[in-house]
């Protein structure tokens, strides 16, 4: 049998109207939400820490109301990204590194730094960007993942240099931004977000079952066959890859239902 890495399938936080009565039970307060959330699912995306710092107390609370196992991803703040000259964003990215997070201990999953759509790819600018990236913060190893929304990133050039500062990217499933699905790091984020209020598991049935062979092949360290690959000559040697899939934006009322469905069949 194959060696594979962990599959964790999850949601973009747990605060959302929607939910109320759908995926969470009817009376349960808001305060208990996260304790719920993380006891049907493996994994959530942080948007919060993108448009405002938080507290040490705040992510110590997180991790505290979470079981054994479970993973935050966060959206490192857009003062990091969010700026013509990115190699000029250190002192912003060891500010959000600094700010608390590593109160998540092991908990703390990928650090999700994202671009805006018109942010166009400049090698040496991204590059500079890349090593501005602590591998580590208070003892807690860091993992990285960049989201990037325009078709100039859609280059050999670009995935070369992810695999060189060993940073993963966003394989996006989205309507208009662009995916690049190689393997550029020591794990695989995924943001899936094509999915439809209609659909009781957010994606369709057919949807579910190809994600989920995906994601196995992924796990096994290899890229799927019917996803694009920019650069193949120097891919990485296939390997054990944990796997982070989450449902966001599109279908976000039952994203829940979505994200467990998604679990059970990768097993």
């Amino acid at each position: 049998m194959t060696e594979t890495g962990t599959i964790r399938t999850g949601i973009g936080g747990w605060t959302f109207d929607a939910w109320k009565n759908h995926f969470y039970p009817e009376k349960l307060k808001a305060k208990d939400e996260l304790s719920y959330a993380s006891s049907k699912l493996r994994a959530i995306e942080v948007n919060g820490t993108y448009y405002s710092s938080q507290k040490p107390a705040t992510f110590a609370k997180w991790a505290a109301d979470t079981p054994e196992g479970f993973v935050f991803s966060l959206k490192a703040s857009r003062f990091c990204t969010n700026r013509r000259v990115l190699a000029e964003g250190g002192e912003s990215v060891m500010k959000f590194v600094t700010s608390g997070i590593t109160e998540l201990g092991p908990k703390l999953g990928p650090i999700l730094w994202q671009f805006m759509p018109t942010k166009q790819f400049d090698p040496e600018d991204f590059g500079a960007f890349l090593s501005l990236l602590p591998q580590e913060q208070d003892g807690v190893r860091l993992q990285h993942v960049v989201e990037v929304r325009h078709p100039s990133f859609v280059v050999p050039e670009f995935v070369a240099l992810l695999r060189k500062h060993r940073t993963a990217c966003v394989v996006a499933d989205h309507a208009e931004y662009p995916m690049i699905a190689d393997i550029t790091g020591a794990f695989v984020y995924l943001r899936l977000q094509k999915g439809e209020d209609d659909n009781p598991h957010c994606y369709t049935d057919d949807a579910l079952g190809s994600w989920a062979t995906k994601l196995k092949s992924y796990a096994a360290g290899l890229l799927p066959k019917d996803l694009p690959e920019l650069a193949p000559g120097d891919a990485p040697s296939p390997g054990p890859r944990d796997v982070f899939a989450y449902f966001i934006t599109g279908g976000k009322v039952n994203a829940p239902m979505g994200a467990m469905e998604l679990q059970t069949r990768v097993g």
